[in-house]
């Protein structure tokens, strides 16, 4: 008899449009090998192409990975430099399979304080990958939910300053579209590795109805399955946007018969 795996098991219809990662516990998992915080890092870079490589194939159009915040650049220099130098390294390397399964790659944050050659190989796979249409793949690098924020409402006051806009015109929507998200969905699904379960500045703004997923694994033992086995939880809840249940199911009867 044919056991059904985790993927099988999985709604192709219902699968998150858009997946953010906190990919958390590269540190602890190489002291617990006895090595450096960088080993973990770089074996950090499996994972990240396994969720990519699975993301793309389930049909997620958007990825956005936590790969360095403002608050990281305050880690002790070497660490910080190593990063660098993996990340230089990784973009070159993965280029390949960002071509090879159809993927663009993005980024948010603040670009311009990265050193010098890591800007620019980004810049450089950004552009070679700008017309890939399966999946956008989003690293969120020397970037922070704050400083998101803050840059927004300068943005907006000079704006309001020039007459671009006026008072009255800010809403949501207005705000929205001056994040560094304004033309991408906010995520329906967070995964948090490492068993921490915070959002630690993470898309402040973005993740108001994200549904949250926390796991005890450090990132470099995270999995194709372990995807599966985020997004099988994810389709197990009730997305509700603040209404009630009986709401979401007298709008949709097909949700609320799966979810029973």
């Amino acid at each position: 008899m044919h056991n059904v795996s985790l993927k099988e098991q999985i709604d192709t219809t219902r699968v998150p449009r858009h997946v953010a990662i906190i990919m958390d516990g590269n540190g602890r998992w190489a002291k617990e090998h006895g090595k450096l915080r960088i080993f973990g890092h770089s074996n950090g870079v499996k994972a990240v192409r396994d969720t990519s490589e699975a993301c793309a194939e389930l049909g997620v159009k958007y990825l956005t990975l936590y790969a360095f915040s403002t608050e990281n650049w305050n880690r002790p220099q070497q660490e910080v430099g190593a990063l660098m130098e993996l990340l230089l390294k990784t973009v070159k390397l993965e280029l390949k399979t960002l071509m090879k399964n159809d993927i663009r790659l993005r980024t948010i944050g603040d670009i311009d304080s990265l050193p010098k050659a890591t800007a620019r190989e980004l810049k450089d796979a950004i552009e070679q990958t700008a017309n890939n249409k399966r999946m956008d793949m989003i690293l969120a690098l020397s970037y922070s939910g704050k400083s998101e924020l803050t840059r927004a409402v300068k943005q907006v006051a000079l704006d309001v300053e020039s007459k671009k806009i006026s008072i009255e015109d800010i809403n949501e929507g207005i705000i929205s579209s001056y994040l560094y998200t304004s033309d991408i969905p906010d995520p329906d699904l967070l995964i948090r590795t490492s068993g921490e379960k915070r959002i630690s500045n993470f898309l402040l703004w973005q993740l108001a109805y994200s549904e949250l997923y926390f796991t005890d694994l450090f990132w470099p033992d995270f999995s194709k399955e372990e995807l599966y086995k985020a997004i099988l939880d994810y389709q197990n809840r009730q997305r509700r946007f603040g209404k009630t249940g009986e709401q979401i199911d007298s709008t949709n009867p097909k949700a609320s018969a799966e979810a029973k």
